[in-house]
């Protein structure tokens, strides 16, 4: 588990191919190891990954082919940027929201400007998330926890404060550029609820009816 404060920037140094998923080596000097073990999860630009291996400034974790599909990770390069959280401690604060690390979908950035000292930002979610995203409501965006201004269909507007553009990744973004999402986890929890027991409910290829399905709403 994660609150979504960011609390270094690291670098992807390697990335080792196996048989389709990746070794990856991530330099972070400014992480700490005295207190991240071996098989202890790092939240890397928002995607909970397992540490496998530690050697002097740089951890390493194994990427799955399915991970690599659904987040940003298959497009990282050596020397790419990412954000960095180690999973929190009982003793923690808690300063962002409740974070997993596990990835709903990636979103766009489709515009970026200065807004007095902060940089105001416009990003296009993925239309099955659009209804998890609410105005004052919260969203991880490459691991970071951020409050949402406004909400236009699938996009959504944010500002980010001095201080968060210089201590993560959010200053290297441009228009197009691809962001890891994780939406409130309460509002996920929170739609299996409603479902009852009709969540059960499976159709014949597999997949689970949603509430707008089960109550006949159509949009």
């Amino acid at each position: 588990m994660f609150t979504g404060i960011i609390s270094s920037i690291g670098k992807v140094s390697s990335l080792q191919k196996f048989s389709g998923d990746i070794r990856m080596g991530i330099i972070a000097n400014d992480l700490g190891f005295h207190d991240l073990p071996l098989g202890d999860s790092v939240a890397c630009s928002g995607v909970c990954l397992t540490v496998i291996e530690i050697n002097e400034n740089t951890f390493f974790v194994d990427v799955s082919r399915e991970t690599l599909s659904l987040t940003t990770t298959g497009l990282w390069k050596i020397g790419e940027r990412i954000n960095l959280e180690k999973a929190m401690q009982a003793s923690d604060r808690f300063g962002g929201h409740i974070v997993s690390g596990h990835v709903d979908g990636m979103g766009e950035i489709t515009e970026r400007r200065k807004d007095a000292r902060s940089e105001w930002l416009r990003v296009r979610a993925p239309s099955d998330l659009a209804k998890y995203i609410a105005r004052k409501g919260s969203i991880t965006v490459d691991g970071t926890s951020l409050t949402i201004n406004r909400v236009d269909g699938n996009e959504f507007e944010l500002n980010i404060i001095p201080q968060t553009l210089t201590h993560t990744v959010i200053d290297d973004y441009r228009e197009g550029t691809l962001v890891n999402l994780e939406v409130d986890l309460v509002a996920r929890y929170l739609e299996r609820l409603l479902l009852g027991d009709s969540a059960a409910e499976q159709y014949e290829d597999g997949g689970f009816r949603s509430q707008s399905e089960i109550s006949g709403f159509k949009g």
